[in-house]
Parts: C-alpha cells; structure tokens; sequence
C-alpha cells in the first residue's frame, strides 16, 4: 500500500470514529473532498478495506453499502448519561435558536445601515443643505428690508413663499437629524465629535433659530 493509500485509510478512519454516525462512500467523499483532497475511487477502497480488516463496519441495503466506526471500542453509556446528554442537546438546541435570531436581527441591522448613505455623501448633503438654507435666508432678508411699495398680492406671495421655505428647512432638518441619528448607531464616539470631524455645523453654532410658520 502506498503512503497516499495509507494516509487515505487513517484519515477516513479517524472521521468515521470521530462522526460516530453511519455514511455512504458519496457522503464521506463529499464531506472530505475539500479537507483531504481524496478521490472517490481512493475513498471506496479505503472504506472497503477497512471494513475487511474489521476496523469499521458494514451493512448492505440493496445496492447501498453503509458504513460506521466499530461500536466495541466505545464505553458503554447508562441510561443517567443519555439523559444528561438529552438534556445537555436541549440546551446548547436553545443557545443555537437564541444565536440565529440574534444573527437574523444583526443582518437586518446591517443591511439597512448599508442602504443609507456613507459619511462623505452625507457630509456633501449637509452642505448643499446648509448652502440652500443661507440663500432662503438671504432671500428673505432681501424681502423684509425691501423700501419699495409691496401690494397685498405681493406680500400675500412672499408670506406664502416663507411658510414654504420654513416647512422646507424644518423636513430637511429633520431629515438631517434622522441620517445623522443612523451613522451614530454605528460610529464608536459622541456625537459632538462625529460633528467635529465631518466638519459639520449645526444651526445652533451660529445661533440660528427656526421661525414659526
């Protein structure tokens, strides 16, 4: 026998004990084509091989040879110990549940935060944001400190045009605050800091209050 044979035989033996489970030649080609890099031919010969020197057993089911480690080399286990290890099963059965939920509630976390958008693209639109709110704001002084004559449908429009442009600075700000709230979640450190390090200023920096509509 070949050193590749008999490296071939060890480790199918040493699966079977450790699997302690019954298996096709299919299924232990499959489970081990990766791991050892093991041929199909290789496998049904080594598995033939060790059920002739009696190292593993074999039964036939029709055309289907199943075969499993040697039960007689295992200590016998009481009934106490199967039920200890039924109970134990139930156990780590209920961490696992608990893991894949978390793992579930993660993955949808993780898939929400990564349809929203990154630091830079939030960073430019709270620029274009800031800069459309200075130019409404210089707009509207322009209008109050006008000296001319205004008519009532003037004045009717340009109080029409405010209240559009304060229900405006009040959705984008709230907007703002809730893409903001999104990258907090996430960003290890506070959010004055966040703040400082995108370069961002706030309304409140420059003491700008909101005006009721």
């Amino acid at each position: 026998m070949s050193k590749k044979d008999s490296a071939a035989v060890a480790q199918i033996l040493a699966y079977l004990n450790e699997k302690n489970r019954p298996f096709s030649a299919q299924d232990v080609f499959t489970n081990l084509q990766k791991q050892c890099g093991l041929g199909k031919t290789a496998v049904v010969k080594a598995m033939e091989q060790l059920a002739q020197e009696g190292k593993i057993k074999e039964k036939v089911y029709g055309k289907q040879k199943i075969y499993f480690a040697d039960q007689s080399q295992f200590e016998d286990v009481s009934d106490a110990d199967l039920k200890k290890m039924d109970v134990r099963i139930g156990e780590i059965n209920t961490e696992v549940q608990t893991i894949s939920q978390s793992c579930r509630q993660l993955d949808t976390e993780l898939k929400e935060l990564n349809g929203s958008l990154t630091t830079a693209e939030m960073k430019a639109q709270i620029q274009e944001l800031q800069a459309e709110c200075s130019g409404y704001r210089e707009r509207l002084e322009n209008i109050k400190s006008a000296t001319n004559h205004v008519t009532p449908e003037e004045r009717e429009k340009v109080y029409k045009e405010r209240e559009t442009y304060v229900k405006e600075w009040r959705k984008r700000k709230r907007l703002v605050s809730d893409m903001m709230g999104a990258i907090l979640e996430g960003y290890p450190k506070s959010k004055k800091h966040f703040l400082e390090e995108a370069g961002i200023e706030t309304d409140e920096d420059h003491k700008v209050t909101m005006p009721n509509i």
